[in-house]
């Protein structure tokens, strides 16, 4: 199915690989973002027994309930069942188990979403081959897989058709940069930090994007195959991410990831930008774009208390969308014409554009951060992105990414993206959202700084930060 060679992802296989010390049958979730890897991770899973892919087809006027069923028979077929009338959801799965009692065998469901969208009477009739037939192989284990993960919350997972036959809900993310690191693999060692930085800007730790890196040519190179030339996987991949997984409602969807490309927002805000009232719908789809992977819910705190508080901010955390809107979508017609020859570093707004990616790509790599800073997650109250709203006794204060331990610590990390060494001048911004910060009297305080392209000698000869991390140290 696959012949590239398959990058990390082994903490989800040794979740995986314990259901083979089982002596009963498995349902699992495998869910997450489209280009993630669920198809392949479960796809290496599977090299160890019998088997069978089956997914439905993408959503589109003409797809009814019959088109999913003419199309799983059709699977059926191809692997070894044939002649089975495509009249009812419970025919179709009883032959199924029916070649599958036996032996230790992988039954995926993948795009479930798909399979089970237009028939309210699916999952009824999965539940009940299940129970009945499915579950008497104790070596089987079926995969309920896919991208629109609010379906799968609402249909599956807070089902009570489902309720206790779920054992595993697992949920992919992006790739951690060391993992990242492979897919240069093996020039990895001669290229440095800055140069993957600009690739993973565009991709963030999406496999499929990270499978078209030419080791051999540079970022720029690469950016420009897949991001400004007619025909690039990145260019149409925007409209195929919202064609398939929000397909009723995508222009809501789209609103929504466009404001927030400029940068993090409450609920407030992007309701204000967009003349939308704050509660209902509006929120429901936000939510699924969360659910989806695409943005991140950032609560801030109370730094007294160490308890979190309602205040939140969305964040566009997938750093392709980003790209995307900032730069793709601006140049379409360009591109499409095979005209577009401007410069990457040449872009309007590219540096700040940068920051923010940087920044998704150091909070998704967080626990490495923690290693490198010798915090074990034990030691964590809270952490993560952090804002203090101003108000008549207090100013307002963003930090890129904070951490507060049991231990009365607060790590303020300054995570900087510069095309040059970063000056002196970062540790008077840093002083100055210190001091604006309500901090309690029993904290110590500690600066973190992380770069991508080196910082200046007396930036380090200050000694003002306790910490300065290179982003290649998270890669490696």
């Amino acid at each position: 199915m696959h012949s590239s060679q398959f990058i990390g992802r082994d903490t989800e296989m040794t979740r995986l690989k314990g259901l083979l010390d089982k002596r009963s049958a498995s349902l699992i979730v495998v869910r997450g973002r489209r280009r993630i890897g669920k198809s392949r991770l479960l796809a290496e899973f599977g090299k160890e027994m019998k088997s069978f892919f089956f997914s439905g087809n993408p959503p589109v006027r003409k797809t009814t309930a019959q088109t999913q069923r003419d199309n799983f028979a059709l699977q059926l077929a191809r692997v070894g069942v044939p002649g089975i009338k495509p009249d009812d959801w419970s025919n179709l799965l009883w032959h199924l188990s029916e070649h599958t009692k036996k032996g230790r065998v992988l039954i995926v469901f993948d795009e479930i979403s798909w399979l089970g969208g237009k028939d309210p009477h699916f999952l009824g009739h999965l539940k009940t081959a299940w129970d009945m037939y499915f579950s008497k192989n104790p070596h089987l284990i079926i995969a309920l897989c896919g991208s629109v993960s609010s379906w799968i919350k609402k249909n599956i997972l807070s089902s009570t058709g489902f309720l206790g036959r779920i054992i595993i809900d697992l949920v992919l993310e992006e790739l951690s940069l060391e993992a990242c690191d492979a897919f240069w693999h093996p020039k990895e060692k001669r290229i440095t930090p800055y140069e993957k930085f600009k690739l993973l800007s565009v991709t963030g730790g999406v496999p499929l994007y990270l499978e078209q890196i030419k080791p051999n040519l540079p970022a720029e190179r690469n950016i420009q195959d897949l991001c400004f030339t007619k025909g690039g996987l990145l260019v149409r991949e925007f409209d195929e991410i919202f064609s398939d997984l929000f397909s009723r409602v995508k222009a809501r969807h789209k609103e929504i990831v466009i404001s927030l490309a400029h940068g993090p927002k409450e609920l407030a805000q992007i309701c204000k930008e967009l003349g939308k009232s704050m509660g209902g719908i509006f929120s429901k789809y936000l939510d699924e774009l969360v659910q989806a992977g695409f943005v991140a819910r950032d609560f801030t705190w109370d730094l007294k208390s160490g308890k979190e508080r309602k205040l939140s901010r969305y964040r566009l955390s997938d750093n392709y969308l980003r790209f995307y809107l900032k730069y793709i979508a601006p140049n379409r017609s360009t591109i499409e014409k095979e005209s577009f020859s401007t410069l990457i570093t040449q872009l309007p707004g590219w540096e700040g554009i940068m920051g923010l990616q940087f920044e998704n790509l150091v909070v998704h790599n967080r626990k490495v951060l923690w290693k490198i800073l010798g915090i074990s997650p034990e030691e964590i109250v809270m952490e993560g992105p952090f804002f203090q709203n101003p108000t008549s006794k207090q100013p307002g204060c963003q930090i890129d990414y904070m951490i507060q331990t049991r231990f009365h610590n607060l790590y303020l990390c300054e995570i900087k993206f510069s095309k040059d060494s970063v000056g002196n001048k970062i540790i008077e911004e840093m002083e100055k959202k210190r001091k604006n910060l309500k901090i309690p009297r029993n904290c110590s305080i500690r600066p973190v700084l992380i770069h991508v392209n080196g910082v200046e000698e007396r930036v380090v000869d200050e000694g003002y930060f306790d910490k300065i991390v290179d982003f290649g140290q998270l890669l490696s």
